[in-house]
């Protein structure tokens, strides 16, 4: 199955799969957005934002539910981001950080200032 903007969807997870799988670099990493916090999004007016490193965040399910830390890396290949303090025990003793979807995440804090991050959105509802 090659991949095509014109895509209307599909109730079949295979084909949603592959329409992930397929897709190119720059509507890949439109999907690792992550929801935004409440005070977060009073400042970038947003309802979610591109996860990137250097941003803390929270999880929100799985295992490390309500654990805090820093993206250390994100994986845009697979879809994947690495955080701080959430690692799993490996056999040898050693540890290693666990990959999470950003979709189980919720940014925090936001990394540095970037202003492309940070411009007036149009306020939501449309004009009146």
């Amino acid at each position: 199955m090659s991949w095509s903007i014109s895509w209307l969807g599909s109730k079949k997870p295979g084909k949603q799969r592959a329409f992930v799988r397929n897709a190119p670099a720059h509507v890949r990493s439109s999907l690792l957005c992550s929801r935004v916090s409440d005070d977060v999004r009073q400042k970038v007016k947003r309802r979610s934002l591109r996860v990137r490193k250097g941003d803390k965040v929270k999880v929100m399910r799985g295992q490390f539910v309500g654990k805090t830390g820093v993206v250390d890396r994100v994986d845009t290949e697979r879809s994947r981001v690495f955080i701080q303090g959430v690692e799993q025990l490996k056999r040898d003793g050693g540890k290693s950080l666990y990959p999470l979807h950003p979709s189980k995440l919720l940014i925090v804090e936001l990394e540095g200032k970037d202003k492309r991050r940070l411009v007036e959105a149009k306020p939501v509802g449309g004009s009146k």
